[in-house]
């Protein structure tokens, strides 16, 4: 129960960061391409993995939802930036990210169970 706590806490203090520093002038071209990419994905991945660590293994379709349309939003979200460029290019490495996050957590809880 701690631990499930404590992966919900860590994906919500990602959450603030990523929308708060999302938004500074700062970002725009802060990790070149092609390892935003990268980012990107390992972003997804990693807050995927803790909210479904957080909310259990049979969250997953709400888990994919929510962060596809996270990721959909920061896209649309970033044609209000300076510097900025929405693209369905990063959304979609955010798309691999979050199937990455989920699938790595099932497997590790699938090792677990034998």
């Amino acid at each position: 129960m701690a631990a499930s706590r404590l992966a919900l806490l860590a994906a919500f203090l990602l959450l603030v960061a990523y929308v708060w520093g999302n938004s500074l002038p700062e970002a725009a071209g802060l990790i070149p391409p092609p390892w935003d990419k990268l980012a990107h994905l390992a972003w997804y991945a990693t807050l995927s993995g803790l909210l479904l660590l957080g909310l259990g293994r049979r969250a997953w379709p709400w888990v994919m939802a929510g962060t596809l349309l996270l990721a959909g939003w920061d896209e649309w979200h970033q044609f209000d930036l300076p510097g900025r460029f929405p693209g369905i290019d990063d959304w979609l490495a955010d798309a691999l990210g979050v199937l990455a996050g989920v699938g790595i957590v099932w497997a590790v809880g699938l090792q677990q169970q034998r």
